[in-house]
């Protein structure tokens, strides 16, 4: 007899997770990777168990996906949760129902809360809180300094030995501009295969900057932020990492010199792990949407030049760049509705990452639906030392998935995002690619917009 559950229209808000290890999904009807005709997929312990047409297994659930294309659930490398110390602008329950909704199930939360996740404390506070609200799995990414002052090294190997097992570590926001110190970053995490991910900036050539340097902050009349700042750190940080032979990660490159140089290093014999970024809005914005002084535009690094932006389309599709992160960086109304100068840079990005990558990679043809996987989903579970994320959608592997109706776009709307705060600058804006369902470990998360709730891992 066939007890299944048709799941075709699925509520949420404070519903209970739809499957879990004890139960099967079977999802009909979609497409893996995009690629031929529609197939069924069962997912049954929390792993792909069979994949095939007309399968009639007796399952829990049935998702009719209409056609969906499925692939491996995205990771996101760069996400600003704020908690502990700003939950009036993000919490890990809403910056996880974020991720959920917008078709991640692994996120790396930055160490720039309050206080500063540089101790081993702190990291388990936000690893717990994830395995609490079970939406996505949430790894802590632990501070490089102490308190982030780029002084003296944090406990970067107490906060590797903890529960929450840090493998990242980052000062975002802030450079770990002396070299001596960040030498000694990459031979210390180097011992334990960690990844430092460094915020290229030379804080010493982006005082009081407040934009790209160029035609349009000389109109402005806005301080500003030169290209060099950044790409003489990726420099001087890839041959470091290359004498130390520790591993290092370039976060948010926005410069075509600096993908010019990854290219370049990158050619060269023996060349060390470094592996580098792309955020969605870097792919998409051009400092041309400055021009009123609306501070949601404002980011660090900021928005480039046009030929910036092709520059680093072009280095994604042929893979100098490895993958794109979001560095989504909710913020409370008061430090983004203020003046210019006053505001905090920093974008939301986790429920439109999907949609940018799509309209900026996939509809001109600079990536088909396997390199979205691989630029969302498989680059970065590798970079991190994720074993049971970004793995193929094929049958024996973990059932984290994420399923896409290609055919729908969508009008971006802040005030209707799960994050607490509502800074996106794509408002209004109309995407590509609705987010139909995402999996984790073969339990729903997330369905047609709403969040399935769930009691946590213990």
């Amino acid at each position: 007899m066939n007890r299944a559950k048709e799941t075709s229209n699925l509520s949420g808000g404070g519903m209970s997770g739809i499957g879990g290890p004890g139960e099967r999904i079977l999802l009909k009807d979609v497409r893996p990777y995009g690629e031929g005709e529609p197939v069924d997929v069962l997912v049954a312990g929390g792993v792909i168990a069979e994949i095939g047409s007309g399968l009639t297994a007796d399952a829990d659930e049935i998702l009719h996906a209409d056609g969906a294309v499925v692939l491996p659930g995205f990771v996101d490398l760069h996400t600003h949760l704020r908690e502990p110390g700003r939950e009036d602008a993000e919490t890990v329950e809403t910056g996880s129902a974020a991720a959920a909704l917008g078709g991640y199930t692994a996120v790396f939360a930055m160490a720039n809360t309050d206080p500063v996740a540089d101790n081993a404390v702190i990291v388990e506070h936000v690893w717990r809180r994830g395995r609490e609200v079970g939406l996505v799995d949430v790894h802590p990414v632990g501070a490089v300094t102490a308190g982030l002052r780029g002084s003296e090294l944090a406990e970067l190997g107490t906060m590797a030995r903890s529960a929450a097992k840090v493998r990242v570590f980052s000062d975002d926001g802030r450079c770990v501009d002396d070299p001596l110190l960040m030498r000694r970053a990459l031979e210390y995490t180097g011992a334990f295969g960690a990844v430092v991910a460094q915020h290229a900036e030379d804080p010493r050539l982006t005082v009081q900057a407040q934009a790209h340097e160029g035609a349009n902050a000389a109109r402005l009349g806005l301080a500003g932020w030169p290209a060099p700042a950044e790409e003489s750190i990726v420099a001087r940080d890839c041959m470091l990492a290359g004498h130390t032979g520790g591993r290092l990660h370039v976060c948010h490159v926005s410069t075509s010199g600096t993908a010019e140089f990854l290219r370049w290093w990158r050619s060269q014999d023996g060349a060390t792990a470094v592996s580098a970024e792309v955020t969605p809005h870097h792919l998409l914005l051009t400092d041309d949407v400055l021009g009123n002084y609306d501070p949601v535009h404002k980011v660090n690094p900021p928005l480039r030049a046009d030929a910036d932006v092709h520059a680093l389309r072009r280095a994604l599709a042929d893979g100098t760049l490895d993958c794109v992160a979001t560095d989504h960086a909710p913020h409370a109304a008061q430090d983004k509705d203020c003046e210019w100068s006053a505001a905090r840079p920093g974008m939301l990005g986790l429920q439109t990452a999907l949609g940018v990558v799509l309209h900026t990679m996939l509809e001109p043809g600079l990536l088909d639906w396997r390199g979205v996987a691989r630029v969302m989903s498989e680059h970065p579970a590798r970079i991190a030392g994720l074993a049971d994320q970004g793995r193929p959608v094929a049958e024996g592997e973990p059932a984290n998935l994420v399923l896409v109706d290609p055919e729908t776009r969508w009008t971006v709307r802040g005030a209707e995002l799960a994050s607490v705060s509502a800074n996106t600058p794509f408002e209004g804006m109309e995407l590509p690619g609705r987010v139909m369902a995402t999996m984790l470990r073969g339990r729903i998360t997330a369905h047609e917009g709403k969040i399935a709730r769930a009691e946590g891992e213990r």
